[in-house]
């Protein structure tokens, strides 16, 4: 396969998550015909400079790949404008990208997936992300890949010709949005991405992701996934800036290629009923419910104390 997409990696402070997704990285197949270039964001405080500097001296470390280059942040972007900020450099010099984060383990078979996605669909307008994580769906009987509204974002490719179409201006997008395309939007409320995108306007979190999200929705566009996951997250354990301790979203990482991909650019419907299922039942009963927010203060409680 010729021409490969770069892959992105993009890091903080979390060494052996670090260490783990790069450890998985390195087994995939065309790794080693791959380039890899790793953005080291800088520490947002002092509390934070010793485990960036230990992330730091372990990328430098990093084999296994076509070339590593390696750039580190002399101020702290955040995960957001790191990620939009790389993202940007790397499409407009090669076209397309392949993005990780520091918490993603990847099945052998991920960079093959998404570089044939990503060779497959060049010039398909409508589809305008591929992304590699999928949830533990209950309908076995789904076809390898298949087209959805949603972009997952642990995991992800695009190409320079859809992130053009990316806007960060949240008032733009939610400028757009009635109350059919809010509906549509939260895959009929059972999911809370217009909740992400009105949390961002009130400076509750600092996604690009649902802003990534809202700009394929609006643009009518459409994101290839598979219907078995090629990431497994272990960034929810509580580490993480950006994440809750919880378990529903753990997954298998698929142990096969994918060898067939939708011809018609059109979202499925069954994949689309499977999800919407398992977002409406995710979560479990009222008593599951409440063990888990108990968790998730217990975390909470424990990083600040």
């Amino acid at each position: 396969m010729q021409n490969l997409a770069p892959i992105a990696l993009f890091v903080y402070n979390r060494p052996e998550h670090t260490r783990r997704t790069i450890s998985y990285l390195q087994k995939n197949l065309l790794a080693d015909e791959s380039r890899l270039f790793i953005f080291s964001d800088a520490p947002k405080t002092d509390d934070d400079k010793l485990k960036v500097e230990q992330v730091r001296q372990l990328i430098k470390e990093t084999t296994g790949f076509k070339s590593v280059k390696i750039v580190l942040r002399k101020e702290n972007l955040g995960l957001a404008n790191s990620i939009i900020s790389g993202v940007t450099q790397l499409v407009n010099e090669y076209g397309k990208i392949i993005v990780f984060e520091d918490d993603l383990l990847s099945s052998p078979y991920t960079l093959q997936y998404f570089n044939e996605a990503l060779t497959r669909y060049a010039t398909e307008e409508k589809v305008m992300h591929i992304g590699a994580y999928m949830y533990e769906l209950a309908d076995k009987k789904l076809p390898q890949t298949f087209f959805f509204r949603a972009a997952t974002s642990w995991g992800w490719a695009t190409w320079a010709r859809a992130w053009k179409d990316f806007e960060d201006d949240v008032d733009v997008l939610l400028n757009q949005f009635d109350k059919h395309k809010t509906d549509q939007f939260s895959i009929n409320g059972t999911m809370n991405f217009w909740k992400q995108l009105t949390g961002f306007k009130a400076g509750k979190n600092d996604s690009w992701a649902i802003r990534w999200y809202a700009s394929i929705f609006l643009k009518g566009g459409l994101t290839l996934n598979p219907s078995t996951s090629f990431i497994q997250n272990i960034g929810n354990d509580g580490s993480g800036v950006h994440s809750n301790k919880e378990n529903m979203y753990q997954v298998r990482i698929a142990k096969k290629a994918v060898t067939k991909f939708p011809t018609e650019i059109k979202e499925d419907q069954q994949a689309y009923a499977a999800i919407k299922h398992f977002l409406k039942n995710r979560k479990g009963s009222l008593l599951k419910r409440g063990l888990r927010f108990v968790k998730q203060l217990q975390v909470k409680y424990l990083v600040k104390k």
